[in-house]
């Protein structure tokens, strides 16, 4: 999930629910009209998937509903309001695509996308989303282990941090004609994170295709980090050597760091962290460390100051 620079966001700017819901009742009609104009091109379903299996990793948690998970995103190629990617993004050409894997590994090279999910059975995910603006969803991801796509590439010694990029084309992505980030969209993870098996790319959710507004046609997941670091859209995989350096860490460095784990102990510097609103409830809720997969992921970070290393 994507948030505004100090530089262009003001306290006041950051989208409340309240005006969401209206910008959904708009959004609705609209709806409704372009349906009756023949051009349904939000009414329509995506194509389901087949072959899904659950996932022993899934929450139990009530699921955010399909329309709010696809018409409230920050996905800021294509605007910074909530409601810009749902109506943006709907003539987003994702066939054909293809990722370009590259860096420290012994098998580098593009593969399309029929090539990626091949190979591996796909998986329901449900998961915890959590903003660091301070709203959450419960979302069922469809996708599959980041960890078994990353070893057929075979990362060499030297691989221990993998880096992610998102698609650069000003054509369709009318949002990279602003300079609110320096373009194309980059993040990163070390490598026992990516390998980490809560960590997957995802290729749908709901059981359907992955909606163009919720980073088709592949994007990243996870799930114990802020949402901002499941990076959408993927075309360029990288092994590397050193930490390479995210977009919004290097747009605002005080603001969203490296690891940015889910942690209500580090308060970003203009709001706090240790509460969250979920979205469809009006009380806020207390936010959980590492957005509740703790018993999961904490491991990975034995010995860490993670108020340093945010």
């Amino acid at each position: 999930m994507l948030i505004k620079t100090p530089t262009d966001l003001r306290d006041n700017d950051v989208t409340p629910y309240r005006l969401y819901q209206a910008r959904r009742h708009f959004i609705k009609a609209g709806v409704a009209a372009t349906a009756a104009l023949g051009l349904p091109w939000l009414a329509q379903a995506k194509p389901s998937l087949g072959g899904i299996k659950p996932s022993d990793f899934s929450s139990d948690e009530e699921k955010t509903p399909y329309k709010d998970v696809t018409t409230y995103n920050n996905f800021y190629e294509f605007g910074t309001a909530k409601s810009d990617p749902a109506i943006r993004a709907r003539d987003f050409n994702t066939d054909p695509w293809s990722i370009t894997v590259e860096g420290e590994c012994d098998k580098p090279g593009a593969v399309t996308l029929e090539d990626v999910m091949k190979p591996h059975p796909l998986e329901e995910r449900i998961y915890r989303l959590r903003c660091v603006e301070g709203w959450s969803m419960v979302i069922p991801w469809v996708g599959f282990p980041l960890g078994e796509f990353i070893k057929r590439f075979q990362p060499t010694s030297k691989a221990r941090y993998v880096e992610f990029e998102t698609l650069y084309d000003k054509k369709q992505m009318p949002g990279q004609r602003r300079r609110v980030l320096d373009w194309p969209y980059v993040e990163g993870l070390r490598m026992d994170e990516a390998l980490h098996p809560l960590t997957i790319l995802a290729v749908g959710l709901y059981g359907e295709v992955l909606p163009n507004q919720n980073g088709a046609p592949i994007r990243l997941v996870v799930p114990w980090k802020y949402g901002f670091k499941s990076i959408k859209s993927i075309v360029r995989i990288r092994f590397r050597e050193t930490q390479p350096i995210s977009s919004w860490e290097k747009a605002a460095p005080r603001e969203y760091g490296f690891y940015s784990n889910v942690n209500p102990g580090v308060p970003h510097p203009r709001w706090s962290q240790k509460r969250e609103r979920r979205i469809g409830e009006f009380r806020k809720r207390k936010t959980l460390m590492f957005n509740g997969y703790g018993e999961q992921v904490a491991s990975l970070y034995s010995g860490m100051d993670l108020k340093k290393y945010f």
